[in-house]
């Protein structure tokens, strides 16, 4: 019985210490830019309906429509030379290469086109938020040790596409870097995938 027991009991710990390992892979505030939208725990891309391009969190890379191909850069294409990455609206999508899916993201979050309502990272007084590199306050970041209770009535979404009115859209400017303007040399190569349509 005892053998059992400790079996069990190990296989309980097993378990927990694997659910915390997933945890902590999911969750990137401090990687996230800080143009990105406040009020999620985790996010893999940002889809920009303003040009109809995503963002990939994880490589700070975009990934947008070039030729007859989707293709990966670091930086936005000149004819984006204009967009806000701070006030461009954003949508938080978890799911793997969302721009094979771009005419369903495209047709459901056409109608946020145009919004420059969304609250970013950079401009959150959350303590969480501070960890974030590029945050005006990252200064004040000790850890979570060191959090002093203020602002958290943000949670994580862990939906494919999540936002605060159940459509899973943000909306944020930048590119990262804490720049206006999310256009550059169009440094990178090319890593599209062929799929998706040509909008």
């Amino acid at each position: 019985m005892k053998k059992q027991f400790l079996i069990v009991a190990l296989l309980i710990l097993a378990g927990f210490g694997q659910a915390e390992a997933q945890v902590n892979v999911h969750i990137n505030i401090g990687q996230q830019p800080v143009w990105g939208p406040v009020g999620y725990e985790r996010a893999q891309y940002y889809y920009m309906p303003d040009i109809e391009s995503y963002y990939d969190i994880e490589t700070g890379s975009y990934v947008y429509y070039e030729g007859d191909r989707w293709v990966t850069r670091k930086s936005l294409p000149p004819r984006y030379a204009n967009y806000d990455l701070y006030h461009g609206y954003k949508v938080v999508i978890n799911e793997p290469s969302p721009w094979v899916h771009h005419d369903r993201y495209r047709r459901e979050y056409v109608q946020y086109r145009g919004r420059h309502d969304q609250p970013v990272i950079r401009d959150s007084r959350e303590y969480k938020y501070y960890q974030n590199p590029g945050h005006p306050n990252h200064k004040e970041w000790h850890g979570n040790e060191g959090n002093p209770g203020r602002g958290h009535d943000d949670r994580g979404r862990d939906d494919h596409h999540d936002n605060g009115n159940g459509h899973g859209e943000k909306h944020d400017n930048g590119n990262g870097r804490g720049e206006g303007h999310g256009n550059g040399n169009g440094h990178g190569e090319g890593h599209g995938n062929g799929h998706g349509e040509k909008h």
